[in-house]
C-alpha cells in the first residue's frame, strides 16, 4: 500500500487502518502556514454570506481544520474493515479537479486540507464531512440525534458535482422543508 494519498492503487483492497497510516503522514505534512492559508480562503470564500452565517462559518471551519489534523496525527484507534475503494476513488478525483482548479494558493492549501480531513470523518471515523452545529442558510444547523446526522441541505446538495455530500454519513433531516 502507498504511503501518500495521491499513489493509493484503488485497485487493491484498502483497510480502514492502511488508509489512516496514509492520513497521519499526510497529516504531518500539513504545516501551520497551510492551515492559515486555507483559512485566509474560508475567509475570503464567505465574503458575501450574511453575516452570522460567515462568522460561524469562518470560525468553525478553522478550528476544525486545526483539530481535526491534530485528532488524524494522535489517533491510536484500531478500526476494523476495508474502504469502498469505489467511493474512495471517486471522492479523491473530485477533491484532485478542486484542488487542480484553485484560482490562488490559499485555495489549494484549502482543498488539500479539506480532502485529508473529509476522508478521515468520512471513511475513517464514520462521522459527517461537516462539524456538527455547522450552521446553514435558514438558520439550520448539522446536528447529531441518537447517533444520526441529521443534515439540512443533504438530499439538496447530493446531486451537486463538486460537493461531497453524497459521500457524507449525515442523512437529510426531515424536519428542514427543503
Amino acid at each position: 500500500m502507498s504511503t501518500i494519498l495521491s499513489e493509493i492503487d484503488f485497485d487493491q483492497e484498502i483497510s480502514r487502518n492502511d488508509l489512516l497510516k496514509v492520513l497521519k503522514k499526510e497529516a504531518r505534512s500539513i504545516h501551520i502556514q497551510d492551515i492559515m492559508k486555507a483559512s485566509n480562503f474560508i475567509r475570503d470564500d464567505a465574503k458575501f454570506m450574511p453575516r452570522i452565517e460567515r462568522e460561524d462559518y469562518i470560525v468553525r471551519f478553522t478550528k476544525a481544520f486545526f483539530t481535526r489534523i491534530k485528532d488524524i496525527k494522535d489517533d491510536q484507534t484500531e478500526y476494523p474493515g476495508e474502504i469502498d475503494t469505489n467511493n474512495l476513488s471517486e471522492f479523491v478525483e473530485i477533491q484532485n479537479q478542486l484542488a487542480q482548479n484553485a484560482q490562488s494558493d490559499d485555495e489549494k492549501c484549502f482543498h488539500r486540507i479539506a480532502c485529508v480531513v473529509a476522508i478521515y470523518t468520512t471513511f475513517i471515523r464514520e462521522e459527517s464531512i461537516h462539524p456538527v452545529g455547522t450552521r446553514f442558510p435558514g438558520d439550520f444547523t448539522l446536528q447529531l440525534v441518537n447517533g444520526v446526522y441529521l443534515c439540512p441541505v443533504k438530499d439538496k446538495q447530493k446531486d451537486t458535482p463538486s460537493a461531497l455530500c453524497r459521500f457524507c454519513v449525515a442523512v437529510q433531516d426531515k424536519s428542514v422543508d427543503i
